[in-house]
C-alpha cells in the first residue's frame, strides 16, 4: 500500500480530510480543529505527511509522521 499525503481542506459542510489523489473527502468535520486532530491520528497510523490548508486554500502548516531522512536536531 502506498502512503498518501493527507490534506485538511475547506468543505461546504465545514472542514474535511482528503488523501492526496482522491476526489472525495475521507471525513468531514464541523471545525478545522476537529479535522486537524483526525488527520494527525491518520498520519501517525499511516506514517504519512499532513498538510493543513487555510481558508484561502494555501498550505499553512505541514507535519511529517513518516521516517524523515533529515529529522530536526534536538535543542539542548
Amino acid at each position: 500500500m502506498s502512503k498518501k499525503n493527507i490534506h485538511v481542506v475547506t468543505h461546504p459542510e465545514g472542514w474535511a480530510i482528503k488523501k492526496e489523489g482522491n476526489t472525495r473527502a475521507s471525513e468531514v468535520f464541523r471545525t478545522q480543529h476537529e479535522a486537524e486532530n483526525a488527520a494527525t491520528r491518520v498520519g501517525k497510523r499511516e506514517h504519512s505527511e499532513v498538510f493543513i490548508h487555510g481558508q484561502n486554500g494555501k498550505i499553512r502548516e505541514r507535519n511529517s509522521y513518516s521516517n524523515d531522512p533529515f529529522p530536526p536536531k534536538d535543542k539542548k
